[in-house]
């Protein structure tokens, strides 16, 4: 892959590109962004340009890699000497001080093929605190000609001792993400079933039934991407320790992805409820029971603040509470967030939060 093939986020990439072109890339830099695999990629993409053979230049500077030359393809299946990539391991999902200092040690090497050597942390938020710490020294003060890229979608985890090394490029956009028709077609029939009697014990099992379906659908989506993109899938005959270690990584990018992916998900059913109680608002439910919420907004005025104005669903759950109701409602999707956070069990999280939910 090169900068060419990520368009929609050219301001970061533009960015990059002033930098090449000057002669004053950071030496750490932080990629924030929604999608972990994403910034891989752009991670990958800066590697290749510094290294490439036969780079693509703009008014005689650096702009890009041609992706084709010997070297743009080591690095894009990750055999390339002098890329170095670390990522948390499977069972516990951290990136440990082992792994750092390994990586620490296999910087300070001269280089065996590169103009530049690059360090890629994967998830940074997963780094523990002693790892972080023992990777504060190198990142102060690194080996010429190299750089560390490091990967999150979680910025407000990194420790500030990190954030202040590095420079922060957010690969993210601005606000939430626009759904695609597959994303948008979910939520229709989620709220269109909502929107049905939901008093019954069956109805909020239907629900979950719905929701664990599809978060089943996003994680075998997300295990065929990965091992697609594996090593594992390009080189069979490597040793045992290499392939084990492979498989861990694997292991663990399946699980954070997934659990990102999760956060996601969750996160539009909350945007969903939100929705809901502007409604109830409007519609002047509840007001007597708890005076000190607002009125709502005016009929002309709502549109304008629906994340989801097309879905009918929601004016029919709303129409049911009170404002209390709704507000209950979006706490209880922040309470399920924080347990699935923890080590709880996700079918326990989600069927305590889903038979909560004011319906």
């Amino acid at each position: 892959m090169a900068f060419r093939d990520f368009p929609e986020q050219q301001q970061g990439i533009d960015l990059l590109q002033r930098s090449l072109a000057r002669g004053r890339l950071a030496h750490g830099y932080l990629f924030c962004g929604h999608d972990l695999g994403e910034l891989e990629g752009l991670a990958r993409s800066l590697a290749q340009t510094l290294n490439c053979q036969q780079p693509v230049k703009r008014d005689g500077a650096l702009a890009d890699c041609c992706g084709q030359c010997l070297a743009c393809q080591k690095i894009e299946h990750g055999n390339y000497p002098d890329v170095h990539c670390v990522r948390p391991e499977s069972k516990s999902r951290i990136v440990t001080i082992e792994q750092m200092r390994e990586l620490m040690k296999e910087i300070q090497l001269k280089p065996s093929e590169a103009e530049y050597k690059v360090a890629v942390v994967v998830a940074a938020d997963r780094l523990r605190v002693e790892a972080a710490n023992a990777f504060l020294k190198t990142l102060e003060e690194p080996p010429v000609r190299s750089i560390f890229i490091l990967l999150t979608t979680e910025p407000q985890r990194i420790l500030e001792t990190i954030l202040s090394r590095c420079l922060r490029l957010n690969f993210a956009g601005e606000g939430p993400r626009a759904l695609n028709p597959e994303q948008m077609e979910w939520l229709s029939a989620f709220s269109e079933l909502a929107a049905a009697e939901q008093k019954s014990l069956l109805g909020r099992y239907r629900l979950m039934d719905v929701l664990l379906r599809k978060l089943a659908d996003v994680k075998t989506g997300i295990e065929t991407a990965l091992t697609a993109r594996s090593p594992l899938q390009h080189y069979k005959e490597a040793e045992k320790a290499t392939i084990d270690r492979w498989e861990d990584e694997l292991a663990a990018a399946i699980e954070a992805e997934y659990r990102r992916q999760r956060t996601d998900l969750l996160a539009l059913l909350q945007r969903w409820l939100r929705d809901v109680w502007l409604l109830a608002l409007r519609l002047g439910q509840g007001r007597s029971r708890q005076p000190d919420i607002p009125a709502g907004p005016r009929a002309d005025d709502l549109t304008s603040l629906l994340s989801f104005p097309q879905l009918t669903g929601t004016e029919r759950v709303a129409g049911r509470l009170s404002g209390a109701d709704a507000i209950d409602n979006l706490e209880i999707m922040e309470q399920l967030q924080r347990w699935l956070g923890t080590n709880v069990q996700e079918a326990l999280a989600l069927e305590v939060g889903l038979l909560k939910l004011h319906l």
